[in-house]
């Protein structure tokens, strides 16, 4: 009788969490789980090719949601991403509480998503996000800043402030704000151009955050069948007094992106354009954008399957645009996409000490089939072209060698659950 008194008493303890819960506050826990089969083959190297999650799509996480009253809501949000081809535990993801209101939106404080990568273009136009096959990065069609105010694969900003409007009259708007000039977040207090180190070029918040911002605004129209979305954004990276002395920067970063969405019944066309003057961020990419850089820089020639097709030069200027299109047809649909990056030269070109001006354009076939509303298979083939555009470096594989680009070509199929 003992022994069933003390089961029900440690039973009822349990359970009284589960309750609270219960009254007014609700907990989810998500997550998805990826493999894919990646071969990248670059020219004049072995192919590279494993079995896992380079980009970083499987992750685990929990929401939490807590009714105040009077339309007012708090919210906790908190996920680690994870790769299934190793042992590794995980690294942070979205990190973040909120306050939100139906009314008047959601302001978020934490570590979260730019506005570049889940609300005006970005990943929302990428069929093939989070895979070998994506546009950012190493597919050389979208930024993939690794201080993560682009589309990078596991790109998040770091003590970020960022405000979700409602919709209005089918007008939305996106408001970040990463404040900075504080050495806490950068104990350390190096210069290094390589992202991932403390004082790079990759810092949102902190000492090289300097009070950088990003605004994005988008439309959304539908009639008779057809729906349409504009979208437009402006994102600002102040650079440091460290950056101006130690790394030689003189202006601040500034990208301007805009876009373009169409659906109607079983079709889709998108694309974006962003114009970049003087390339901070913009000048690398995370490590799963670019499919894995131990330097974790775009010039680093030693890596044989990491590239930052995507990257400007380090001060320098450049475009980016892509075009995309998709067909469904039941469960499967049929993607073709691409675009290409311009990168201006900077400092008289490799010549005078500077870097070459470089072009990358790339397109992208392939499939996406779901098994079910949580499972699906994909697979395609992806191209992208290296163009040195120096007259006499066009087509110079030595000199695409010296700079840390290649011609490259590939291949994926894989599988994803979401739970």
């Amino acid at each position: 009788m003992k022994k069933k008194l003390i089961t029900l008493a440690v039973a009822g303890a349990l359970a009284t969490p589960m309750v609270a819960s219960a009254q007014g506050t609700n907990v989810t826990l998500f997550g998805s789980v990826q493999a894919e089969y990646a071969t990248v083959n670059r020219e004049g190297q072995s192919s590279q090719a494993l079995i896992g999650d380079d980009t970083g799509r499987s992750k685990m996480g929990m929401h939490v949601t807590e009714n105040l009253g009077a339309g007012l809501k708090a919210k906790a949000h908190v996920e680690y991403g994870f790769s299934t081809g190793s042992g590794a535990l995980g690294i942070a993801r979205e990190r973040w509480v909120a306050l939100a209101n139906d009314t008047w939106g959601e302001v978020k404080f934490g570590r979260v998503q730019s506005p570049f990568k889940d609300f005006a273009g970005g990943m929302t136009i990428d069929p093939f996000a989070y895979t070998t096959l994506q546009a950012a990065g190493s597919g050389g069609t979208m930024s993939a800043s690794a201080n993560g105010y682009g589309s990078g694969a596991n790109g998040f900003v770091n003590s970020a402030a960022r405000y979700d409007s409602p919709k209005v009259q089918g007008f939305s708007f996106v408001g970040m704000l990463m404040p900075g000039d504080s050495n806490r977040l950068d104990p350390v207090n190096t210069i290094s151009l390589n992202a991932g180190t403390p004082g790079g070029s990759n810092n949102a918040g902190g000492e090289d955050g300097e009070w950088d911002f990003q605004v994005a605004g988008k439309y959304e129209h539908s009639v008779q069948g057809h729906n349409l979305a504009v979208f437009g954004g402006y994102s600002r990276d102040n650079i440091s007094t460290r950056q101006r002395t130690a790394m030689g920067l003189t202006n601040n970063e500034h990208v301007w992106r805009g876009g373009a969405t169409w659906n109607f019944q079983n079709f889709r066309l998108s694309g974006q354009y962003e114009n970049i003057n003087n390339a901070v961020g913009a000048a690398s990419c995370t490590n799963a954008a670019m499919l894995g850089n131990p330097a974790g820089h775009a010039l680093n020639a030693m890596d044989t399957r990491g590239q930052c097709n995507s990257a400007m030069n380090l001060g320098g200027d450049g475009n980016i645009w892509f075009a995309g299109g998709q067909y469904d047809w039941g469960n499967t649909s049929f993607i073709a996409q691409g675009g290409m990056t311009n990168a201006n030269g900077i400092g008289g070109g490799l010549a005078a000490g500077g870097m070459d001006s470089r072009r990358v354009s790339s397109f992208t076939v392939g499939a996406i089939h779901n098994l079910s509303k949580r499972t699906s298979l994909f697979g395609g083939y992806q191209r992208a072209m290296v163009d040195m555009l120096n007259a006499s470096n066009i087509g110079a594989v030595a000199d695409q060698t010296a700079n840390g680009f290649r011609d490259s070509n590939t291949w994926s199929v894989g599988m994803r659950h979401n739970f």
